[in-house]
C-alpha cells in the first residue's frame, strides 16, 4: 500500500483551497446551462469531458490493477456520478451558496467523527456555526429554499462523504492520479443513458462545447487532482475542516456570475467559516513545530476497511 507523503502539510492545505476555489466557479459555469441540458446532462459531458482530459494526460495502466484496486476505483466513480448528479439537480433549484453550506453538513459529520483532539472539535463547531448561519439564511433570505431542491443536496452530502472515504482509498492504493482517471471513466459510464442526448445537443453548438469543457476543467480535473494530492498530505478530519471555505467561495461564485447577493448574514457566516480554516491551518504548523513525534500530519490517513 502506498503511504501519503510525510512532508509538506501547508501544500496540502494550500490545494484544498485550490480545489474551494475551483468547485464553485465551475458550478456557477454549469448553471448556465441547466436550461438548454439539464442538471443530469450537465453532469455527464464533464464527467466525460473530465474523464477524457485526465486519460490522456495521465494514461493509466488498470490491466495490472488488484481487484482490491479495481474496487476501490468503481466505489469512487459510483460517489463521483451519485455526488455531482444530485448537487446539479439541487442548485438547479436552489441558490449556489445555502446548497453548498447544505452539502457540507457531510464532510462536517465525518470531521467531527474522526476527530479526536479538543482543539479540531473547537474548529468544527465554528465551521458548522458558519453552516447553520448559512441555512437560515436561505430560510428566512430574499430566496426560500425549494424542498425537493434541499433533499437532493443532503442526498449529494451523503454521497459526498463516500467521496471523501473513497478519494482517501484510491489515493492509497493506486499511485499518481491513475485512480482518479479511472474512477471518472466510471462516472461517464454510469451517466452515459443521459449523456448521448446531452452530448447530440452539445457537438453542433462550439459555445455550448466549450461551456461544457470549462465546467469540466474547473469543477472536475483541477478540484478532483487537487484535493486527491491534499489527502495524501493531511488527515481526512483536517481536510473537512479545511472544506468550509467552499461556502465562501460558492457565496462569492454566485454574486459574480449569477447574481445572487451576499446577505450581512450570510457574510457573518462567511467570516465564521474562514476562522475556521484558519485556525486549522494554525494547528498544521504547531504540529509541525511539536517535538518530531509523529502527528496527526505525518500518520497514515484512516481507510475504511
Amino acid at each position: 500500500m502506498q503511504r501519503p507523503a510525510t512532508s509538506g502539510p501547508l501544500v496540502g492545505v494550500a490545494l484544498v483551497i485550490g480545489s474551494c476555489l475551483s468547485l464553485p466557479f465551475g458550478a456557477a459555469v454549469a448553471a448556465q446551462l441547466f436550461p438548454v441540458l439539464g442538471p443530469w446532462g450537465v453532469t455527464s459531458l464533464r464527467v466525460a469531458i473530465a474523464a477524457l482530459l485526465l486519460v490522456v494526460i495521465v494514461r493509466p495502466r488498470p490491466r495490472a490493477w488488484t481487484r482490491t484496486q479495481w474496487l476501490a476505483a468503481v466505489l469512487f466513480g459510483v460517489s463521483l456520478a451519485a455526488m455531482n448528479g444530485f448537487f446539479y439537480a439541487a442548485i438547479d433549484r436552489i441558490p449556489l451558496g445555502p446548497a453548498v453550506a447544505i452539502e457540507f453538513l457531510g464532510p462536517l459529520v465525518l470531521a467531527a467523527v474522526l476527530t479526536r483532539r479538543l482543539r479540531d472539535a473547537v474548529w468544527v463547531g465554528v465551521a458548522l456555526l458558519g453552516m447553520a448561519l448559512l441555512g437560515v439564511d436561505g430560510l428566512v433570505g430574499a430566496e426560500p429554499l425549494d424542498p425537493l431542491g434541499v433533499v437532493f443536496i443532503l442526498i449529494a452530502a451523503g454521497f459526498w462523504v463516500m467521496y471523501i472515504r473513497m478519494s482517501a482509498r484510491v489515493g492509497a492504493l493506486i499511485p499518481g492520479s491513475s485512480g482518479l482517471a479511472m474512477g471518472l471513466v466510471v462516472a461517464a459510464a454510469l451517466l452515459i443513458p443521459v449523456g448521448v442526448p446531452a452530448a447530440a445537443t452539445v457537438a453542433p453548438d462550439p459555445q455550448l462545447l466549450l461551456l461544457a469543457a470549462v465546467t469540466a476543467v474547473l469543477s472536475s480535473v483541477i478540484p478532483y487532482s487537487f484535493e486527491l494530492a491534499a489527502l495524501r498530505r493531511l488527515p481526512q478530519r483536517v481536510f473537512g475542516v479545511l472544506l468550509s471555505l467552499e461556502p465562501a467561495f460558492a457565496t462569492l461564485a454566485g454574486w459574480l456570475i449569477l447574481g445572487q447577493d451576499a446577505t450581512p448574514l450570510r457574510l457573518l457566516a462567511v467570516a465564521l467559516v474562514i476562522a475556521a480554516s484558519v485556525g486549522t491551518t494554525l494547528g498544521v504548523r504547531r504540529d509541525r513545530r511539536g517535538d518530531g513525534a509523529a502527528g496527526p500530519f505525518t500518520a497514515p490517513i484512516p481507510l475504511p476497511d
